[in-house]
């Protein structure tokens, strides 16, 4: 099989991924499943796209259709941010309040960070660990943050202790389980150096802006070191 088709199949699939958890979390919410929660699923799992990575012929530059999806969610995020009715599948299920300008904000600069990480960064060991906070991190803190954050702090958006815990914790694991499975290894101490700052960074953050600034101080500190 040459390269480009080999791609081109890889990227099949993973349009497939993508639409079938947004489809999957659409059926969900009207049935009544939460619709916070599945905000973060879909974060979590669109975080994960990267685990189609190894499946590309990185010899070809074909590889770069890897952000396909993400590029499509980028487009289709504009569009319904700026024209969406309030029953739009993805204003219910990716919005907080049901505003459609919120598909303008944290949602886009994550399509966005997923659009140049799978390009200037592809298979780079800082974009895999970027990621992995960034999807697994951030998408699992609100949810802990929600429903056990009895210990709330506030410096430029209100966060809570057991959220930030739940950051280090998840965020750590999901930088260890993409770089194990994307690179066979991982650096356990930059591992926990990068989960320190990115913490720091997801408790500094104002509301919606941690989709950039995560990834962005994490690539940061890769280069320095």
């Amino acid at each position: 099989m040459s390269p480009t088709i080999q791609n081109i199949l890889v990227t099949l699939l993973g349009f497939v991924y993508v639409f079938a958890v947004v489809g999957i979390m659409n059926y969900a919410v009207k049935k009544g499943f939460p619709q916070d929660i599945s905000r973060k699923i879909v974060h979590i799992a669109a975080g994960s796209w990267l685990i189609f990575w190894p499946l590309y012929d990185a010899s070809n530059w074909t590889k770069y259709l890897n952000i396909a999806p993400a590029a499509l969610w980028t487009l289709l995020l504009l569009i319904k941010g700026l024209t969406a009715g309030e029953d739009d599948e993805a204003v219910k299920t990716m919005t907080r309040t049901g505003d459609r300008k919120e598909l303008l904000k944290g949602p886009l600069y994550f399509t966005i960070v997923m659009d140049i990480l799978g390009t200037v960064f592809f298979y780079q060991t800082a974009a895999i660990t970027a990621m992995g906070f960034l999807g697994w991190g951030d998408g699992t803190a609100p949810v802990i943050g929600k429903r056990f954050g009895k210990h709330k702090y506030k410096i430029l958006s209100e966060k809570s202790i057991e959220g930030s815990i739940g950051f280090f914790v998840f965020g750590f694991l999901g930088a260890v389980v993409f770089n194990l499975l994307l690179t066979g290894t991982a650096n356990y101490e930059v591992l926990f150096y990068s989960a320190v700052i990115a913490v720091f960074i997801e408790a500094l953050s104002p509301a919606n802006w941690d989709n950039i600034l995560i990834p962005t101080i994490i690539l940061l500190f890769y280069y320095f070191i």
